[in-house]
This record gives structure tokens, sequence and C-alpha cells, in this order.
């Protein structure tokens, strides 16, 4: 990846949660903050009704839309011509900041010229958002330098996500909106530690603190850190591991906290996998779907029942404490690592979290002032590499680690599936405000099950007239992947051709239906378009 999508490739915000009341304007995009980030959806409000001009792009009306100063209903996938069509309207109408853009970027003339096709009269073609809107869209952040970009897996999830992300990047360079307190490119993370576990190299191809595999220099300070040969090639993405496994390359597999059955694309694949190795451990809380399939279950304490850290969207290390004890023959992730890497032959230096922290910011400089003792009340942003540092609120104040920012071209990449008469409706998938991921935990609760246990479809009222379905009516939609079985939800929030679906519910799991294409860059399945069928289960007579 090039340009500030290489250098934020944390995936961490650039800026804090607090600055948002702060900004002027608010871009979200692909991200449906109201309800899968409610807090973070609050501080928006919070800045709306201090004069923040709002702006939502995206192919349903999402409750954020409510606040919004504008609403862009963009068709699924087409977010790199919508991205492109208001970066040529901000340089065509010179919205851009050209001191920024001289002293800290390079490569902006053969960039521009990329952007020529990207009209707003050509822009609506594609994404069919009316170009009025596109040029309203430019002027709105083109013309604020207190504007910040939020996204979330609206963006990410699909077969070009990389270059959405990269497209993001080039806006917020054309108009110098980063490196400044309430501004920014803000990736607000699904779930509560998913930005610790990237930091602690959860990734295939890099240690922690995102240093790479492939760079001996990097490989060789860490096989000094641990005291063992480590390999020079990177590994496989979980979706590449799948295919693999279906392939026979992958014998064993080893699955912590993850629900694969139910969150990765096209089920009847990884279902395939998971029965397709010789030997399946899966280590977690409840029997889960994946669970299931396994050859030996580890359970594991659950995050009240274990000390430890978490670190969350805006980079900030927060204190966990274990506040009662695990059931049964439970034990923490970090008990059961310690204990297996020893009977594999490798005993670690460190028995506790602590000491795990503290080997951490010693191969991590960012991490190097932050301990147990500093954190004891309030957690602290990285970058923090001395004991004395106050944390970073906000990313590269003092200029870029690269040196000048590269704008980068991109171009638009259809999804990969496209409607036919055979499937004639767009599904795209998502999460919902009660239910949590895979519902392994939600889903145990039981007022939350009375209010929002039932999978459902979302219906455009013109499209379920003319199919003849009422609502909460069952119906079949049928992808080239599956088949299931589903109530309707008919609402206007969605646009006549499109179809959403939780991903919440094992019963009509919405990845059955969906598509294995990977971006070919950071291999994320395209969650978020996939073309299907739908009628009615009880013909009308």
């Amino acid at each position: 990846m090039a340009g500030l999508a290489a250098i934020f490739g944390s995936g961490a915000m650039t800026n804090s949660i607090r600055e948002i009341e702060d900004m002027e304007v608010i871009f979200i995009i692909g991200s449906n903050t109201k309800e899968t980030h409610p807090v973070i959806a609050n501080r928006m409000i919070k800045a709306f009704r201090k004069g923040a001009k709002i702006i939502v792009a995206d192919p349903r009306k999402v409750p954020m839309v409510k606040f919004s100063e504008l609403f862009i209903n963009m068709r699924p996938g087409t977010d790199i011509p919508l991205l492109n069509g208001i970066a040529h309207v901000i340089v065509k109408e010179g919205l851009q900041n050209e001191q920024f853009i001289a002293e800290k970027t390079e490569g902006y003339e053969s960039w521009k010229k990329s952007l020529g096709e990207f009209t707003p009269e050509n822009v609506e073609t594609i994404t069919g958002v009316p170009k009025e809107k596109i040029v309203q869209a430019a002027r709105l952040y083109g013309g604020s330098r207190r504007a910040g970009i939020f996204y979330t897996m609206g963006i990410t999830q699909h077969a070009c996500g990389t270059d959405n992300v990269r497209a993001i990047a080039n806006l917020a360079t054309l108009t110098g909106n980063i490196g400044r307190e309430s501004t920014g490119v803000n990736p607000l993370r699904g779930q509560n530690n998913v930005q610790g576990a990237s930091d602690a190299a959860c990734l295939p191809n890099v240690y922690p603190g995102y240093q790479k595999v492939d760079l001996p220099e990097v490989r060789e300070k860490f096989e000094k850190a641990w005291g063992v040969p480590l390999s020079p090639s990177a590994g496989l993405t979980a979706t590449e591991m799948m295919n693999a496994a279906v392939e026979g390359k992958i014998k064993a597999l080893y699955i912590m906290g993850e629900n694969p059955v139910l969150t990765d694309p096209n089920m009847h694949h990884t279902i395939k996998a998971l029965e397709n190795i010789d030997f399946l451990v899966v280590q977690d809380i409840f029997m889960t779907e994946t669970a299931k399939l396994a050859d030996i279950v580890l359970p594991a304490a659950c995050a009240a029942e274990k000390d430890g850290t978490f670190s969350n969207t805006e980079r900030r290390v927060q204190r966990v404490r274990k506040a009662v004890e695990s059931p049964g023959e439970a034990k923490g992730d970090l008990a059961i690592i310690l204990a297996l890497s020893a009977r594999l032959g490798y005993d670690m230096k460190f028995t506790s979290p602590a000491g795990a922290f503290e080997e951490f910011g010693s191969v991590w400089p960012a991490l190097a002032g932050i301990d147990y003792h500093r954190i004891a009340h309030r957690g602290l942003q990285w970058p923090c590499p001395t004991k004395e540092h106050p944390g970073t609120e906000y990313l590269y104040k003092d200029g870029f680690p690269k040196g000048k920012v590269p704008f980068t071209a991109v171009s638009y990449t259809p999804p990969a599936e496209i409607t036919s008469d055979e499937y004639p409706f767009v599904l795209t998938t998502g999460r919902n405000l009660f239910q949590y991921h895979s519902g392994t935990m939600t889903r145990r609760v039981v007022p939350i099950e009375e209010h929002a246990g039932t999978p459902y479809i979302e219906i455009n009222p013109a499209d379920a007239e003319r199919l003849r379905i009422e609502d909460h009516e069952v119906v079949s939609v049928r992808s080239r992947r599956g088949e299931l079985e589903v109530r309707a939800r008919i609402t206007s929030k969605i646009p006549s051709g499109l179809v959403f679906m939780p991903m919440h519910y094992h019963e009509a799991a919405a990845n059955l239906l969906t598509i294995d294409a990977l971006d070919p860059v950071v291999k994320i399945p395209e969650y978020k378009v996939a073309a299907v069928a739908i009628k009615p289960v009880l013909a009308k007579v």
C-alpha cells in the first residue's frame, strides 16, 4: 500500500474520539456508526449540535442520516468513483490545500490527471448519486480544514478494499486534513480489542508493532529477543487458510476466540475446509458452531475472568482486571498459550500478562513508555516512547515517518459478482445495534433475544410489492453458494434492488450466501456485495 494508506496500515484512528466534538465536517462512509459504534456516534451527534456538518455515504439510509447535512445514497461497491469524483470537484474548484500539497506530498500532478474521467456526470452514472450531491460533498469536505473521515467495513470488505482506503487517504491528503487536531482518517474498529490484537501481531506478515517479517533486520531483532530462528516468509491470512485447507495444504488449525463457520464468507466452503483438515483445536468461551467441529476444545476465560490490556480504536491501551473466577476448567488465554508453548519445548520468559506487556514494549518503541502502573486508572495512547511521554492524541503532528506522502491513483473496480436475470438483487451484510458479531455471547441474553432474536432481510417496499411479499413473511434467499429462509422486513431505508441481512444469526446465516472473492492485497473477503434471488416460500393463490 502506498501513501497514507500505508502509513496508517495499523488500522487505528489517526485522531482521538474526544476531538470529534470539535470537527467542522464529519464524513462517514461505509459505516453504520449509530448501531455499530454508538459511543462514537454520540460524539458525532454532540458535534452536530455544536454546528458540525455531517456527510453520510451509504447504500442504506442508516440512522446517522437523521443528523446529516448530506446523504449520499450510493450503489454498493462504488466507493472509488464517488471518492475520486469528490476529489475531482475539489481540484476543479481550487479547494485543495496547496501549502500542504507543496510541503508534505509528492506525485500530485500525475495523480490529478488520473481524476480526469471522474467528472460528476460520469460518477453519477456509476454510483447513482446525483451530480449535485457530489459537488455539494466536495464543497463541504474540501472547504473545511477541520474535517474528519470515518469508515468501517463498508469500505474494507470489498475485493477492492485496499483501493477504497487509498482513495480515502488521497482525499485527506488533498485537503491537508491530517496531522492536526480534529481532522484525520479514522477507521473504527469493530470489536473491543481488534486494535490490540493487530498491534500484538495477530497478522500473518508482521511481528509486534507492524514490523515486517520479510525484512532481515527486523527478523534478526526478534530472533535475538526470543532466542529462536524465525521464518523469513509471511504466513496466510484467515481466509487464505480456509482455501489452503480445502486444497489439503493445511493439516491442522488452532482457532482462538473466532467463529468462522458463521463469520467467514461462503459458509459451505468454510465447513468443507474445517472438515478436510486432520486436526482442529478451538479455544473459546462457549461451544460455538466452529467448536462443534473441533477435535479438541480448550475452554477459555472471558474478559471478566482475566487480567491484561485492551487497546481500543483510538490507540488507547487500557487495563482489564479480573472480576470473577472462571467456571469449570476454563483458563485464561495466556495461561493456555504458556502451557502449550512449554509442552512444545519453548518456555517463555514471562508468566503473567504484565510480563508479556513488558516484553511487548521492549520490542516496539511505541509502547516503551507504557506500563501497568501508568495505566492503572486511565489508559494511554500510543505512540508513547518514554515513561515521561503523555501519549499521543493525534498522529503526524511533527510530520510523516516516510517523509512526504505520495498520492496514489486508484481506478474503479466493479464488484466481483454482479446481478443477472437469475440473481437480480444485490445483497449486502452488516450488523445491528443489539447483537454482537456471531451472537455467541449476546444471543444468550434473554432480553436481547426477546427484542432482537429473529433474523431478517430488509427489502424495499416496491420490490416487495412486485414479488408479492408481505412484511414478516418468510422468504427464500438464494445465491450461487447456497439458499436459506428468513423473514422479510419491508422498509424504505433500503433502495430498490438492494437487500440487507445482519450476520449474527446461525439459523439464517448471511454468510451462507456471500462470495469469498478476496482483495488481492490484504485478502479481505467481499462481504458487502453478492447477487441473490428472492421469492416467497408460500406461493400466493
